[in-house]
């Protein structure tokens, strides 16, 4: 993961917000709804500065009106200014309306592409990704930068565009009023947004800080919530909260930082241009006095003061959200544009057909993890496995097993050496059609939340149901639902909880069978059976090897007796290679281990 970008805090206005230009791409498909909302944006805008106007018509055309003048010609008069103003406020409302519905919308859609987008994304980086950002981090930017850039694309944005047509309009109307008052109350106004730019740096700068917390917290969370037995089995349960709470302080005490910067920015704006729209107004009401404006043209420029004074407000509050969306925006993008350290080449290579099999070659490899790459994991690694064979990898813990099967998938590219499948550098494959040739079955069976059909069906989405009912039987699957209450429909809850340890293996396994591919990988694929499934599963997997090539990682070595070959790893090397008897009758490392379980 490439380290954040560091906040632009002495930057100038523009290019404190130039992180949201990176949503320009997810706005511009929507051009046709983008322009229907600016026109009733402006169309609302126009309203309101209507509206002082309006006013002056009120106050000089009717209210003014002498004394003398017939009583039934000025209610008359009166009574066409409030139709008219009635018929400014319908068109307010109505413009208002539906600028709030267009811009909700391209907010609410915008939002929805770019959470797709990034989790499609993360979804395509290799493993590698994950060694140095954790779940819960990638969640909190799924949700809660969404969520801040969606109020700000849904709302700030159109709010800040309004109220600039606002105050642009407005000042411009009180210019007109009063052309030399006016304009030295605009001086002063650019004399109090000046120091308000200089705090809007440190409310971005805060903003980042708050959303990295609260980040954070979702790692803390997302972590311990899928290890709850572990917790409690260690009764970790109040030392766990405490790390929490340690966490959710800090995001609370940034985010009150941030808010109490943000206050003083809204308070220091508010105050010095309402301060200086005052000064106007007394001036007009001098202006009354010495005769040179009507009463109306006063209400007018009260009123506009008012409109100017208000959208700087507005704008004061849509500034630090937007200074907010542009730190969740920086967060997002550096998802988006992570790339994966395991890539389709530019010209992938076809693999040819496999009807027995594919062959697996391993040419002194060598391999380190990206988060230790001083550790090399497999040091000139070399092994042929021919099509159709059934071979197993057995070696003590860390010897490198599970790393060959990743590399096979994969998930990481080898340092060193070279490794085909078929007579193909994987390098040169596409990843999707080198992994829909591999069936696995892991250590650990992961089993999603849905029902136990939908789970076998994981392994071929388009299988009917009758294909996904036989490999459950094969699987022995077919035992123990026979005994839950919805069958096949019976939902196993969140990572299989519903189920035993032993029944999402044999869950694993039918999925693994229905996918059919040529290259089936067993990492411990039986040991959390009892005795008697595992006999029933081994039989099963004994099938399922027929016609395949197999590589089986076992700890238990009653397990891979029957293996064409016995691969013996230790510290990332072939140590010895043969079957069960040769092996044991050898006296090397595989023959001490035996000795050891077969005694025991």
């Amino acid at each position: 993961m490439s380290e954040p970008a560091a906040p632009v805090t002495g930057a100038p206005p523009a290019a404190r917000l130039r992180p949201l230009r990176a949503l320009l791409p997810f706005v511009r498909r929507y051009r046709r709804q983008i322009a229907l909302a600016l026109l009733f944006l402006l169309l609302a805008a126009a309203s309101t500065l209507a509206l002082p106007y309006a006013v002056r018509l009120l106050v000089d055309g009717g209210l003014a009106l002498s004394p003398e003048a017939d009583a039934g010609a000025r209610l008359a008069a009166i009574r066409n200014h409030f139709l008219g103003l009635f018929g400014v406020a319908v068109a307010l409302g109505v413009f208002t309306a539906a600028r709030f519905y267009m811009v909700t919308w391209i907010g609410e859609r915008v939002t929805t592409d770019l959470r797709q987008a990034v989790y499609a994304h993360v979804l395509q980086q290799s493993p590698q990704f994950f060694e140095t950002l954790k779940t819960g981090e990638v969640l909190s930017r799924l949700t809660t930068d969404t969520t801040v850039i969606q109020n700000a694309v849904g709302s700030s944005i159109s709010m800040g565009l309004r109220n600039v047509v606002l105050f642009i309009g407005g000042l411009a109307m009180l210019i007109a009023t009063s052309p030399r008052l006016m304009l030295t109350v605009a001086g002063i106004i650019v004399l109090v947004v000046l120091p308000a730019v200089v705090i809007g740096r440190r409310v971005r700068k805060l903003s980042r800080a708050s959303q990295d917390r609260i980040a954070d917290t979702s790692g803390i969370a997302g972590e311990i919530l899928n290890a709850i037995p572990v917790v409690q089995s260690f009764t970790q349960e109040a030392a766990e909260a405490g790390r929490f709470r340690a966490a959710n302080e800090q995001a609370f005490a940034a985010s009150i930082r941030r808010t109490g910067v943000r206050a003083m920015l809204t308070a220091f704006v508010i105050i010095g241009v309402f301060g200086s729209l005052l000064y106007g107004l007394y001036g007009g009401v001098q202006s009354v006095l010495a005769g040179t404006i009507t009463a109306g043209q006063l209400s007018q420029t009260a009123l506009y003061i008012a409109v100017v004074a208000g959208s700087v407000a507005v704008l004061a509050e849509v500034w630090g959200e937007l200074l907010r969306a542009s730190g969740a925006t920086e967060r997002l993008m550096e998802l988006l544009t992570e790339r994966s350290a395991v890539t389709d080449p530019p010209l992938p290579q076809p693999l040819p057909a496999s009807s027995g099999g594919v062959r697996i070659e391993f040419d002194a490899v060598r391999f380190a993890y990206p988060s230790r790459r001083q550790q090399p994991v497999l040091d000139g690694l070399s092994l042929t496995v021919a099509p159709g064979e059934n071979v197993a990898l057995v070696g003590p813990s860390g010897a490198g097993k599970t790393t060959i099967f990743q590399l096979l998938q994969r998930f990481y590219d080898i340092d060193a050496g070279s490794l085909h499948i078929d007579s193909v550098e994987l390098r040169q494959l596409r990843l999707a059609d080198l992994r829909a040739r591999i069936a696995v079955v892991p250590q650990e069976p992961v089993i999603f939340s849905g029902t136990v059909l939908e789970n076998i069906r994981y392994g071929r989405a388009d299988a009917s149901d009758d294909e996904a009912l036989a490999a459950a039987r094969a699987a022995f699957v077919d035992e123990f639902v026979r005994g839950l209450p919805e069958g096949y429909a019976t939902f196993v809850g969140e990572r299989g909880l519903r189920l035993s340890g032993g029944q999402r293996q044999r869950v694993a396994i039918a999925r693994a069978m229905l996918k059919n591919a040529p290259l089936l990988l067993l990492d411990e694929a039986t040991s959390a059976l009892d005795a008697e499934s595992e006999r029933a599963v081994q039989a099963a997997l004994q099938v399922a090897m027929q016609g395949r090539t197999t590589i089986v990682i076992a700890h238990r070595l009653a397990t891979v007796q029957r293996a064409d070959r016995i691969f013996v790893l230790d510290h990332g090397r072939i140590v010895d290679a043969g079957t069960h008897a040769d092996l044991a009758a050898r006296g090397g490392l595989y023959a001490r281990l035996a000795a050891l379980q077969f005694a025991a």
